[in-house]
């Protein structure tokens, strides 16, 4: 254990010092590009943090053929990650996080809900779904979802970017980096931060096999709680940057990220649809990131303009939500 807790101080160094660098450079590309913080932060920031999830889902169908533990790291990296959303509340103490971003989130957390949804009722219907071969027809369904998605922000970042390059212009603190330094650096950053990561769901599996509680809790909390490090350190530095639409779209592309992830999984799991072979506390996961994911949706179109305490009443909401789930999951695993 004192090896695994030195392993992982390592780790989590790395990720901590590169994170916040590739939180400015892609903040950074985002300018330069045009593309959008919101769209910047779906697709570049998100599929970068989003390995460690990535890696353990293949290790964990392949190689240790722990199927809970692989559904667990998702579902819970999603209530995670929305967890981190709220915990970043805080830190701006003028206004709720929610209210400084754009109208495209509404897009992103939308098909995150649908993504969940459909994953919820697949592991309720379990054993009533039809495969072809060994993956169930969910998985091309929540491929054929993230592509949509992903395609519907983009234009839509695109469609207003005369009101993005406003708030750009108001914000230009990068005239000295060239954008072809800023890739260079992004993508030394990424590269560090995927080598670090790769190794840390091994340490977080070891360190659940050694504690002895059950897959699906440990899969849901302790793996996703490490495995969404990345996402925290990212996001977190965003946010001090004063780049709430990078931070957000980081975390919400993440969730969708990680159901394309559970399709890969699906692909790679041999034995038959995966989500027919792993337990139904899973499904109470899915149905509360669900639960948070439509609070934030809530939140970005009401926008309410100042909070009463330092978390707003949607962080508040959603912090509840993530304990309760932590407590179903568990007596249910």
């Amino acid at each position: 254990m004192a090896l695994l807790l030195a392993e992982f101080i390592i780790i989590a160094a790395i990720i901590v010092f590169c994170g916040t660098r590739l939180s400015k450079y892609g903040d950074i590309i985002a300018e330069k590009t045009g593309l959008g913080r919101a769209w910047t932060g779906l697709i570049i920031m998100a599929s970068i943090t989003s390995l460690p999830e990535l890696m353990t889902g293949i290790s964990s169908v392949t190689i240790a053929d722990v199927p809970d533990i692989a559904a667990g790291n998702i579902l819970g990296a999603c209530v995670m990650n929305l967890l981190i959303l709220a915990l970043l509340d805080p830190m701006d103490k003028s206004s709720p996080i929610f209210h400084k971003v754009g109208q495209s989130h509404v897009l992103s957390a939308g098909y995150g809900i649908l993504m969940l949804g459909l994953v919820s009722a697949s592991i309720f219907l379990e054993g009533h779904i039809p495969a072809l071969f060994h993956v169930g027809l969910y998985t091309p369904v929540i491929f054929v979802l993230y592509v949509i998605g992903i395609r519907l922000v983009y234009f839509y970042e695109k469609k207003y970017i005369s009101t993005i390059a406003e708030e750009t212009v108001e914000k230009l603190r990068y005239g000295h980096i060239s954008g072809a330094r800023a890739v260079f650096l992004y993508s030394a950053n990424a590269a560090a931060i995927i080598l670090a990561a790769t190794w840390l769901p091994f340490i977080a599996e070891e360190t659940a096999r050694l504690t002895g509680l059950g897959t699906s809790f440990m899969g849901t909390f302790f793996v996703a709680m490490t495995t969404t490090l990345p996402e925290f350190v990212v996001s977190f530095a965003a946010i001090r940057i004063g780049a709430h639409d990078l931070a957000i779209g980081n975390l919400l592309g993440s969730n969708m990220f990680n159901i394309g992830i559970l399709g890969i999984d699906d692909i790679l799991y041999s034995k038959g649809p995966l989500l027919s072979d792993i337990s139904k506390s899973h499904a109470v996961t899915a149905l509360m990131a669900i639960l948070m994911t439509a609070i934030v949706l809530i939140s970005i179109t009401y926008k309410h303009e100042k909070k009463a305490m330092r978390f707003g009443w949607d962080s508040m909401a959603m912090i509840a939500i993530g304990v309760i789930s932590m407590y179903f999951v568990y007596i249910m695993g």
